[in-house]
């Protein structure tokens, strides 16, 4: 088959910017996709955070005219350089008074009060930069409602531009939840016509991801679970209905992981290297951890571990009302994480109170995250809601048994475990309660102490599995083509 123009539009990426799950997907799929041979290119901000010297990132001759309705043309300067370890090209679009600031989104806790002019300009900016690098897209991949408003660009401003004649648009919902409303005088600055409002109007204002579901040729998610769920009330958002209706054009794929990233074998972040063949190294792991947290080194008590934002939607609501009965079982917990203050300092006094039991880290440290999936036995993540998750795929690699709430891509990658059957990969809970999460906890403790045997199994099976970037890859690539093909049908 003909390789494909790509055309992927980000508001973070891996190694350069990174808030969430949407940098890791931008910053490996790209790589995953010219392998397949197709011409990928990456657009994203250049935040004061992306060091132009440290990517050895090169200037483009010229200025970029980026035109922004009712407020008239700005300018932009454009900066090249490659995705690490691949010869995939990202453009990073510099504009001092939109993204010269420490934040991506917000500072000190508060969001910045134009993230609606900074993300139009940004999308508008990615239209008019292919047509500077005469590139012609067969496909537009948007992320996020920072980015949604591409589809929208390219059926109103660019619907007969001769660049884009054959240019369909997939968008990518990473996570519903945050959609990109604002007031209704956001159309006057997109520039597409007051005939388009409806198309993107939510209460009298403006939905950029609304707009961008209604005119994306595709829409994926990036768990199948999770593209089911965002058409219930549950979990929509208020969008359920609309997505529902366009259930037809709604795909789930599961994001992939680094295996040469996350590999026991091969992690110099950790204490000592282990496979599935030689588990001896994952114990002197856990030493270490415990050392690491000031824990008691114990080899006879089941470690616990957790990595991520102490954030509602990660169900940290659901372990503080947990945490006392948790404590009262004979195990050992350890957190690295931030977020809502109440949560940090809630967690930092239960650890100087139970200095034996729990330990925890504030903030956030890459190799920290790497020794507590190598060192502990289980692997915690109650969310809410899940769009796809990582930290559960790391954790099989590690022999590090998930305990997770089945919802999104928690319950797309966990298979519950069944001892009488020896099958299983982890421990799943169905109900958003503190019961529910106490009683599968103590679950998975009750099979370290008294079923060995059947842990043991499913470490090995956990270890077994693999959720790559190829596989997914081509379920992309798949799309790419039925998107690409269908415009050109038209």
């Amino acid at each position: 088959m003909n390789k494909l123009n790509i055309l992927i539009a980000a508001s973070e990426v891996v190694p350069f910017a990174k808030t969430g799950g949407l940098a890791d997907v931008v910053g490996a799929l790209p790589k995953a996709l010219r392998a397949l041979g197709h011409d990928v290119r990456v657009v994203m901000p250049r935040y004061y955070i992306v060091d132009r010297e440290k990517y050895a990132l090169t200037p483009m001759e010229g200025s970029l005219g980026v035109p922004m309705g009712i407020m008239g043309e700005e300018w932009a300067s454009v900066y090249e350089g490659l995705l690490p370890g691949s010869d995939v090209p990202v453009y990073f679009i510099e504009h001092e008074g939109y993204f010269g600031r420490k934040g991506l989104y917000e500072e000190d806790g508060f969001s910045f009060n134009d993230n609606d002019n900074r993300f139009i300009f940004f999308s508008r900016a990615v239209m008019q930069l292919s047509k500077m690098l005469r590139f012609h897209p067969d496909v537009i991949h948007a992320n996020d409602w920072h980015t949604a408003a591409l589809p929208v660009m390219l059926n109103t401003l660019y619907t007969y531009d001769p660049d884009f004649a054959f240019t369909g648009s997939l968008l990518t919902i990473h996570n519903l939840q945050h959609q990109g409303r604002f007031y209704k005088g956001l159309m006057d600055v997109l520039g597409i016509g007051w005939n388009h409002f409806y198309e993107l109007e939510e209460y009298d204002g403006v939905n950029l991801l609304k707009g961008g579901i209604i005119h994306a040729d595709a829409i994926t998610t990036v768990s199948r679970k999770y593209a089911d769920e965002i058409r219930t009330s549950e979990f929509g958002w208020g969008l359920e209905s609309l997505i529902d209706h366009l259930s037809y054009k709604l795909y789930g794929i599961l994001n992939g992981i680094d295996y040469q990233e996350w590999s026991p074998a091969e992690d110099s972040f950790i204490a000592q290297t282990f496979d599935a063949e030689d588990m001896s190294g994952k114990a002197l792991c856990k030493d270490a951890l415990q050392e690491t947290f000031h824990l008691p080194k114990r080899a006879d008590v089941p470690l616990i571990g957790l990595v991520g934002r102490l954030a509602e939607q990660k169900g940290i609501e659901l372990l503080a009302h947990a945490i006392w009965k948790l404590l009262e079982m004979d195990i050992q917990i350890v957190m690295l994480g931030a977020g809502e203050k109440w949560a940090e300092h809630y967690f930092s006094d239960i650890a100087h109170k139970h200095p034996d039991k729990f330990g925890c880290f504030i903030g956030y440290r890459n190799d920290l995250a790497h020794q507590i999936e190598a060192g502990s036995d289980m692997f915690l993540m109650p969310s809410l809601f899940e769009p796809c998750g990582l930290n559960q795929i790391y954790s099989l690699r590690y022999g590090t048994l998930p305990i997770v709430r089945a919802t999104g891509g928690l319950d797309d990658t966990i298979e519950n475990y069944q001892n009488d059957q020896m099958h299983g990969t982890g421990f799943k809970f169905y109900d958003a309660s503190s019961d529910a999460l106490v009683n599968t906890v103590g679950w998975a403790v009750h099979t370290w102490y008294n079923d060995r045997i059947g842990f043991e199994q499913m470490q090995k099976n956990a270890m077994s599995k693999r959720f790559d970037w190829n596989g997914s890859a081509l379920e992309y690539e798949a799309l790419y083509y039925k998107i690409s093909n269908g415009r050109r049908g038209q």
